[in-house]
């Protein structure tokens, strides 16, 4: 046989080995469940206690808070209107009849509350309108009286008697001629005229309540200058009776008379008002 047709040497063919495993190494032990569980809650508990809490997860929290409480207001007025949705007719008469009878209860106490008010109202103001009546009473009658200064319309009369010839009792005529003519506040030489005023003396010697007065006699008058001084130039009158006396006249109409002479007020020995 030639090398050059056969250049491989034939060798003999091996068998095949069998292909070795290693041995598979023994199982390692394993763990019981029960302590893989307690391991696994330990470290839960050690992850949420004790509570980490940021200032934005406070935040967070209290707005969603407030979120759920509007909502469950919300829900609940929701679930009111809904009861009443619900309700039956005759339920939704008796609520309506009970709102009736409160509010016509309000609009009685309201009307009661203003009769109250009314009432007080009217008292104080009939309290005021007597005390004005009485203030009033009583200056008109402090008027008349000569406790109290006046001031009005009037006249000035000025009766001159050089001769002396005028008496008390011309005086007299005259204030009595005033007072018919509506005279309500007079003043002679200073002296206040009231209801019991007297005259006494002759010409030239005149007392007016026991003050000596001296001519010229100075009336001071208050009261409608229209009428007075008619009632002194009548026919017959005082102007002339004293012109027969040898006297003088003046009469002087003003808008503004002042009586201010005053007589002390005088308690009635007897006399008591017989008013409650």
């Amino acid at each position: 046989m030639n090398h050059d047709e056969n250049p491989r040497s034939e060798q003999p063919e091996q068998p095949e080995q069998p292909k070795t495993v290693p041995p598979a190494a023994p199982d390692a032990p394993a763990r019981p469940p029960a302590a893989e569980e307690v391991s696994g809650r330990q470290r839960l508990l050690a992850g949420l206690w004790p509570p980490r809490v940021s200032r934005a997860q406070l935040i967070v929290a209290v707005l969603l808070f407030g979120l759920g409480l509007g909502l469950a207001i919300q829900v609940r007025s929701t679930g009111d209107d809904s009861a009443l949705r619900g309700a039956r007719q005759e339920d939704l008469v008796r609520i309506l009849d009970e709102v009736d009878d409160r509010t016509q209860r309000l609009e009685d106490e309201k009307q009661r509350l203003d009769d109250q008010r009314t009432e007080l109202e009217n008292s104080s103001d009939q309290a005021e309108e007597a005390r004005k009546q009485t203030l009033e009473k009583e200056r008109q009658l402090g008027i008349l009286a000569g406790t109290v200064a006046a001031q009005g319309p009037g006249i000035t009369l000025t009766i001159s008697d050089p001769s002396g010839a005028v008496a008390a009792d011309k005086l007299l005529d005259t204030v009595q001629e005033l007072r018919a003519a509506g005279a309500e506040a007079i003043e002679v030489n200073g002296v206040r005229v009231v209801a019991d005023t007297y005259f006494a003396g002759e010409g030239g010697d005149i007392q007016v309540d026991g003050k000596k007065i001296e001519a010229p006699y100075e009336f001071k008058v208050i009261g409608k200058p229209q009428d007075l001084e008619p009632a002194l130039n009548i026919p017959g009158g005082v102007v002339q009776t004293l012109e027969k006396e040898q006297a003088t006249a003046v009469v002087e109409r003003s808008d503004d008379i002042v009586v201010d002479a005053l007589r002390a007020a005088k308690r009635p020995d007897y006399a008591r008002s017989s008013s409650p």
